[in-house]
């Protein structure tokens, strides 16, 4: 069983922008004005502020907010102190000490289990798959899908789109392409069934993504073609598409076509300071095929 989220739960939730964590600090903050200080609401929303930060790699200042919860966590309701473990363990994990992220997760996901709280339980088990070496990152993410299948917490439930990613890539790192192929095709039929537009997009760019590993290239590379023309349709364009666009094409033995998808690729990409910070191999070379000068 799982608790029914209270009014500052729901809030949060509304007011989430993972895309834009600046202005979700901003819109969290605001709504921190209206609280009172060292309430359980003010506390719940201060993890989450830190995660704002978190996500803007702003790691010291998340620790300082994180710090603010730590005092007065022993009088507080159990979600709050799930909420401290997890983000605490995220903005370790973030700056590149999962070490010290790991107890955390597993705190949290033994204190969640045990008060009943489905969502943050989940949370926690799909956090260890991605911490967890290859082997058992799929158990435990397989933990996570089977509790957000069965639990009838509803916020449990919409974990299962991300989880059936998070295993696709785990299929992937372990070399069962196949595996991989199959549970991204269910990803993109429970994103399709939940109407979530750029989530449609996200899993039907991992299907076309591993179609290539398969060296079924041409499929791959018509998937990402109508997916270009999607975003295009939009008025918006994708850094990952362009990328695979330009793959595609390249082991079809078209580079000349595909050099301007590298370029387009690098200049969207390169904005990303997660990208910048941890795959800078990756971007020289979408700079070097796009023959980008800087």
């Amino acid at each position: 069983m799982s608790s029914t989220p209270d009014t500052i739960t729901a809030a949060i939730d509304q007011l989430w922008d993972y895309g834009q964590p600046a202005e979700t600090e901003k819109r969290f903050r605001d709504l921190l004005a209206t609280l009172e200080p060292a309430s359980s609401s003010y506390l719940e929303l201060l993890t989450q502020i830190a995660r704002t930060q978190g996500l803007q790699r702003n790691f010291t200042e998340a620790h300082k907010t994180l710090d603010e919860v730590t005092a007065q966590l022993a009088t507080q309701p159990v979600r709050v102190r799930l909420r401290y473990l997890l983000e605490r363990g995220r903005t370790f994990n973030s700056s590149s000490q999962p070490a010290e992220a790991r107890p955390l997760f597993l705190e949290a996901w033994e204190a969640a289990a045990a008060a009943g709280e489905d969502f943050y339980a989940v949370d926690a088990a799909h956090m260890l798959g991605i911490i967890e070496p290859p082997a058992e990152q799929l158990v435990w993410n397989e933990k996570a899908l089977a509790l957000a299948e069965k639990s009838p917490d509803p916020r449990a439930q919409r974990w299962q789109g991300s989880l059936y990613n998070n295993i696709g890539w785990t299929y992937q790192d372990l070399k069962q392409d196949e595996a991989a192929l199959a549970i991204f095709q269910k990803a993109l039929a429970w994103r399709t069934a939940q109407g979530q537009t750029s989530e449609i997009r996200i899993a039907k760019w991992c299907v076309a993504r591993i179609l290539r590993a398969l060296n079924r290239v041409e499929e791959a590379l018509a998937m990402q073609q109508a997916l270009q023309q999607e975003f295009a349709a939009s008025g918006d364009a994708d850094g990952y598409v362009h990328e695979e666009l330009g793959e595609c094409l390249l082991l079809l033995q078209q580079p000349e076509q595909a050099q301007p998808h590298f370029a387009a690729a690098y200049a969207l990409l390169a904005q990303d300071p997660w990208l910048v910070a941890n795959e800078k191999p990756r971007l020289e070379r979408l700079q070097t095929l796009g023959k980008v000068q800087i």
